[in-house]
């Protein structure tokens, strides 16, 4: 699904919900899990278990000139339910978008999993002029879906 200010995916993973959020709350399998291919590994960062924490990320992309570090604002907490962040260049404050996972059971061995990528909090005009929002793509949602499924079928 798509406007202009967000993209979803969603998909149904033959897994129960607390498998998913295990992956999904350690942000050392983010780069496994990445479809959009900026993302290169962890900083170092805890397992996500609480609004309010931040976690690193080492990433690359032509859009920042090569290699860079975010910073990811946790915004949204419910274990096994939800989990959200604002990413922000590492260093300064959140610009605006927002990544939201939602899990929903579907019985005891199958997941609905709904990624959100929203932007529609992005005010500055400079950076809506530099960055072309979505900077990735619904495809590349949907493959961060598939590789959360093949990494919790692992």
């Amino acid at each position: 699904m798509t406007d202009s200010t967000h993209l979803t995916a969603t998909r149904t993973i033959d897994a129960p919900a607390d498998a998913v959020f295990e992956v999904l709350s350690n942000p050392e399998r983010h780069a496994e899990l990445d479809g959009s291919g900026f993302v290169r590994g962890d900083a170092v960062s805890d397992r996500i278990t609480a609004t309010g924490q931040v976690f690193t990320m080492n990433m690359a992309g032509d859009h920042m000139g090569g290699e860079y570090q975010t910073d990811n604002h946790v915004t949204g907490y419910d274990k096994n339910h939800l989990l959200a962040w604002k990413t922000a260049p590492a260093g300064t404050e959140p610009p605006g978008w927002e990544w939201v996972w939602e899990l929903e059971n579907q019985g005891p061995d199958a997941t609905e999993v709904r990624v959100t990528y929203d932007w529609s909090k992005v005010e500055d005009q400079e950076l809506l002029q530099k960055i072309s929002f979505p900077l990735v793509p619904q495809e590349g949602l949907e493959e961060s879906l598939n590789r959360l499924a093949a990494t919790v079928a692992s």
